[in-house]
């Protein structure tokens, strides 16, 4: 037989050993570059997908990750008292772009809720709540599952306000074209019932969709001094004149420093240490007495002679209790942290002295004031400030509810019982008896400031402020008002005449919605 060939009966078949082998060859050498290049090209799609993916996402050309957001339902944004303050249409003839953003009450929580825009992006609430809003938490895609083969379905959830909209409208028409902010805090949970700054903005105009018009708005916004697009009343801070006395108090009766029977001989100046400038009381006068008595006059110089005998390391110390230094913990972006400035004060006492009744470097958040003031109403708890009352589903289910959280413990129980003492005083007979009595005979206890901006010889320029809580024996509400001293009519009044009976008219009107028990 021949090698290579074998018959058998009728037909023959033949292969040649080195034909074979060569063929076998090609086919081990097809199948390693497939697998080569089937690595090669996973790895590139791990690369592309995975690893640089947020900065694909990123890439201003790249627009299909926001057409998408823009192409699915995106959920409503609703006061405590049922008013949509946010929700989306289906829109025709804008690009890609199926899904426009509304804003019913216009300016009125723009602050609050930001907008969600396709060209100029996404703020505030839109912002911090979107993952909510289209869906995409994870326990709403588990409870999504059930809709798997439903085309279409709507997973959007829902944002329930702790903001009320009556409340809002109030602070609104109270403030009017002042410069300035009021807020509303609840006493007992800490959510935020009213949170009104003027000057405001209209997000239906920045949601337009005609990007030209957008764009023109908010750089008018964004080149306005008053800072519009800012939430002026967490979001900024202000010299808090008088009302910082509060936390000064609130630290020498803690340190030992005063108790009610300390006594100051009246006077009308005072020389305080490194200077032989002499600090003087509001407007010149002449007061002291015992701690009731100057507190309940706001007397300058009793305050600053706390501060300098709390000493400059004591003092810092003692306001950082009070959170400042800190960003109120509040469930929306960038809240500005109070301050005392960044002085030496073992170099310059004088600073620490004026520091003690809120003038100097101090500067408060109107926010932050409120919580102060909710501090002393909560027996010496400051709560976590919050908006968001709840989360729900498409479908209604409460994914999660904000609840009471204490956030520090700047003094205890029995001095801010003897700050509620000595609040209801300034109310009934001292710097805010003049306008801040409350309809019905409910109690009150409050403290004014008048935050003086100019320098000795300078035009009259202050800021007016008062904080107040109520009533005074049950706590339900605090309120902090602030009118910035752009005027000469503001800067001649004070806190008491001027913020006082927005403080009045704001209490009266949250308690006819929510009578004292």
């Amino acid at each position: 037989m021949v090698p290579g060939t074998m018959r058998d009966g009728g037909g023959s078949s033949s292969w040649s050993v080195l034909g074979g082998c060569r063929v076998n060859t090609q086919i081990r050498r097809l199948a390693a570059g497939l697998i080569a290049l089937y690595t090669v090209l996973f790895a590139a799609l791990n690369y592309w997908q995975v690893n640089r993916t947020e900065e694909l996402a990123s890439e201003p050309g790249n627009t299909r990750a926001l057409i998408r957001q823009f192409n699915q339902p995106r959920g409503d944004i609703v006061t405590a008292d049922d008013v949509v303050t946010a929700r989306s249409i289906q829109i025709t003839g804008v690009g890609d772009v199926e899904f426009q953003r509304l804003y019913p009450t216009d300016d009125l929580f723009a602050q609050i809720v930001g907008y969600h825009t396709f060209g100029l992006g996404t703020t505030q609430l839109e912002r911090t709540e979107s993952d909510v809003l289209v869906g995409d938490t994870f326990t709403q895609q588990v409870l999504a599952l059930e809709n798997l083969l439903t085309p279409a379905a709507d997973n959007s959830g829902e944002i329930r306000l702790t903001l009320r909209h009556d409340m809002q409208q109030t602070a609104r028409s109270l403030l009017g074209d002042r410069e300035g902010s009021i807020v509303l805090l609840d006493v007992e949970t800490g959510g935020i019932v009213a949170m009104w700054s003027w000057p405001s903005y209209d997000p239906n105009r920045v949601a337009d969709p005609d990007y030209d018009a957008a764009f023109r708005y908010i750089a008018q916004l964004q080149e306005d001094p008053r800072n519009p697009l800012l939430a002026n009343a967490y979001q900024e801070r202000y010299m808090p004149g008088s009302t910082f006395k509060v936390l000064t108090t609130g630290a020498s009766l803690d340190a030992g420093v005063v108790d009610l029977d300390s006594f100051w001989p009246p006077s009308d100046s005072w020389v305080p240490p490194q200077t032989t400038d002499p600090i003087t009381n509001y407007g010149g006068t002449t007061c002291g007495g015992d701690l009731t008595e100057v507190f309940r006059r706001s007397c300058n110089i009793p305050f600053a002679q706390m501060a300098v005998e709390l000493g400059p390391d004591e003092f810092p110390q003692w306001m950082a209790r009070w959170g400042v230094g800190e960003s109120p913990p509040i469930d929306l972006p960038r809240p500005a942290a109070g301050t005392i400035g960044d002085t030496d004060f073992d170099e310059n006492l004088p600073i620490l002295a004026i520091s003690g009744f809120g003038q100097a470097d101090v500067q408060m958040s109107p926010l932050h004031m409120a919580m102060v003031a909710s501090t002393v109403a909560n027996e010496g708890e400051m709560l976590r400030p919050f908006v968001v009352d709840a989360r729900l589903d498409n479908a209604g289910r409460v994914l999660d509810r904000t609840t009471r959280d204490v956030w520090k413990r700047p003094i205890s129980r029995r001095t801010a019982n003897t700050l509620a003492d000595l609040m209801v005083e300034v109310a009934e007979s001292g710097t805010a008896s003049c306008c801040i009595a409350l309809d019905d005979g409910i109690s009150v206890a409050a403290k004014t400031g008048t935050a003086q901006l100019n320098q000795t010889g300078e035009p009259e320029r202050s800021h007016a402020w008062i904080v107040a809580y109520a009533p005074a024996e049950q706590p339900k509400y605090a309120v902090a008002v602030m009118i910035k001293g752009t005027t000469d009519e503001i800067s001649a009044s004070t806190g008491g005449q001027l913020a006082g009976p927005l403080a009045k008219q704001m209490l009266d009107a949250v308690f006819e919605i929510d009578p004292p028990a």
